[in-house]
């Protein structure tokens, strides 16, 4: 399997955003969006992925953080998917469950071609510091519309916001890697009976 490698640059007149990844690293990463607990998320992907992500992004953060959130999910999908090319020889299929503390969740990703959200989350509180929880959905759309991966996100219990949503990106995290780890038994092989995704 080639180098798994991606360099994204996408600039809008509300985003400046560059994003690298590397689908077989070891969890570095190198984070300045400009919303602190976005960049803490972020980094329980590398972690938990095991994907080297380098994220730079400017926004208009005057206004809000909506575009700049949404934005650096739609970049990662274009990178995620420029890296991880055909396909061929990889288990397509990732699920997690994670804890932490009273939160647990569970994320289950299909690296399908095509793109798909269900997403169920009952954030106890507005605000993690500064980012609005509304945004971690339009995060993860952006991500899916570009990726083209059918997700499913929920939290199953939780009372701290903060808990509930590192669980669920911790978990998108393996979940991810778990997808995108090549199947020793399919090695060149497009895991799919249409022979492509």
């Amino acid at each position: 399997m080639k180098d798994r490698v991606a360099e994204i640059q996408r600039y809008t007149k509300e985003t400046q955003i560059r994003v690298r990844v590397n689908l077989d690293g070891t969890g570095q990463a190198n984070l300045k969006t400009g919303i602190g607990f976005l960049d803490h998320m972020l980094d329980q992907i590398a972690r938990h992925g095991l994907i080297d992500l380098d994220v730079e992004a400017t926004g208009d953060l005057h206004i809000d953080g909506h575009h700049t959130v949404e934005d650096v999910g739609i970049t990662l999908g274009m990178a995620v998917a420029k890296a991880v090319g055909d396909k061929k020889g990889i288990s397509r299929y990732g699920h997690s469950y994670v804890p932490l503390d009273e939160a647990l969740s569970r994320v289950v990703i299909d690296l399908s071609g095509r793109p798909g959200l269900a997403m169920d989350v009952k954030f106890t509180s507005g605000m993690i510091g500064a980012l609005d929880t509304q945004l971690v959905f339009e995060f993860f759309q952006g991500f899916v519309n570009h990726a083209l991966v059918s997700l499913h996100v929920d939290n199953l219990k939780g009372h701290n916001a903060h808990h509930q949503c590192e669980t669920i990106f911790k978990a998108f995290g393996r979940a991810l890697r778990m997808a995108l780890t090549p199947d020793p038994r399919a090695i060149g092989v497009i895991p799919s009976t249409k022979g492509v995704l």
